[in-house]
């Protein structure tokens, strides 16, 4: 009897996840629709979204009146009151937001820094940060968990930051520095692959199976994967550093740097000194590319373009991603002229592999990375609401 009670209850927070998981990823959906996609019957998919909102985990909506056909069906949604902090360090800057279960992002905060913070002046800023967001912005909200996007190699067993070259991270525990200081259960993951998920789950490679991710930020270039709809990291998690691959760069005129990485090459910093910046965020980078006249930018952004569609091509060829979607810089570099990338990638292809690709840019742009290391910090919330929350939260949410 216990273990078919066990049974029964395991089922139904597996249900109590996937009701949830539903309205996260598709931000508000009905519950007619959420009968249909779970093949639950109706009176169970009412009780397990009323145990949800009970717990302050998602809210019920009126039924959409422009749909006239059969009986109204209330609107479930996840609870923008539920909020995760996600965090980015960089070379440059700290960059935080506060991102709803819904997607809402309540806050957005840049400081900008002018030396290398080691892990535990960026866990004490998470926590300053937070801690002022508290009293103010968030005051009303529910944060359940933190996550951090870290442009370096992040070890996926326990969110042990193996090396951070430009950060000068080694061995740097982040995730247990992030939690003493805030408070708060943290997942630490490398950026481009929390770039990639975001992406994959609600931009660029939205519904799409098999994609590539590249982004590019102060710290170089980094990558992601999604095959047949699941993130790849590797044994260790380490996979996607594109970056540091050695670049086929076809004119001797074109290099820059002797026998230099993809990231040596194709870099933010020439973009910037091209321009006349010493620094500036992705869209103060993007809009003086944009509104410059000057030779030496054209020539620096067909420069690195030329690169950067050799290092595609040979990602198309090993990978044969249906999309790729390119983030920070890159995008940048990709829209200055974007038919002359996807002709340059496309001649360095297989012709079969590259028949169907699609080279697309970020559609979060600079927040995709924060949407990343928020939708990390979601996982457990998403994978068991009940077993996340806790007694505290969930004696919160139901005595709210």
């Amino acid at each position: 009897m216990t273990d078919r009670a066990g049974t029964v209850e395991g089922v139904r927070r597996a249900n109590l996840a996937r009701i949830l998981q539903l309205a996260h990823l598709e931000r508000a959906l009905s519950r007619s629709r959420l009968t249909a996609l779970t093949g639950l019957n109706r009176s169970t998919v009412a009780d397990l979204v009323a145990e949800l909102t009970s717990r302050g985990l998602t809210i019920e909506r009126a039924p959409d009146p422009s749909h006239k056909v059969g009986r109204p069906s209330p609107v479930v949604a996840p609870d923008p009151s539920v909020v995760a902090i996600a965090a980015n360090p960089e070379v440059d800057a700290l960059t935080m937001a506060a991102i709803g279960l819904d997607g809402t992002l309540h806050a957005r905060r840049r400081i900008d820094v002018d030396h290398l913070m080691p892990p535990e002046e960026a866990a004490g800023l998470i926590a300053e940060v937070t801690d002022q967001w508290r009293t103010s912005v968030l005051a009303e909200s529910r944060i359940v968990a933190a996550g951090v996007a870290v442009p370096g190699l992040v070890r996926a067993l326990d969110g042990l930051v193996r090396v951070a070259p430009h950060l000068e991270w080694t061995d740097a525990p982040i995730r247990t520095l992030v939690e003493s200081a805030t408070g708060l259960p943290t997942a630490v993951g490398n950026d481009a692959s929390l770039g990639a998920l975001a992406e994959h789950l609600f931009g660029a490679g939205q519904g799409i199976d098999d994609l590539v991710y590249l982004n590019g930020g102060a710290s170089g270039i980094g990558g992601g994967l999604i095959v047949h709809g699941i993130p790849v990291g590797g044994m260790s998690g380490y996979a996607g550093e594109f970056g540091q691959n050695r670049p086929g760069i076809l004119s001797p005129d074109d290099r820059r740097a002797a026998a230099g990485v993809l990231e040596d090459e194709v870099s933010r910093a020439r973009l910037l000194s091209a321009v006349g910046l010493g620094a500036a965020d992705e869209p103060t980078l993007a809009a003086a590319i944009a509104m410059s006249d000057s030779p030496t930018v054209a020539l620096e952004l067909a420069r690195q373009r030329r690169i950067l569609s050799t290092a595609l091509a040979n990602v198309v060829n090993v990978l044969n991603p249906a999309v790729v979607v390119l983030g920070g810089f890159l995008a940048t570099i990709a829209d200055s002229d974007p038919d002359a990338l996807d002709a340059s990638v496309r001649v360095q292809c297989m012709p079969a592999a590259a028949e169907d690709l699609e080279i697309r840019t970020a559609v979060l742009a600079e927040d995709r990375l924060l949407v990343g290391a928020a939708e990390a910090a979601f996982a457990g919330l998403l994978r068991d609401p009940l077993g996340s929350l806790g007694t505290d939260a969930t004696t919160e949410a139901t005595t709210a």
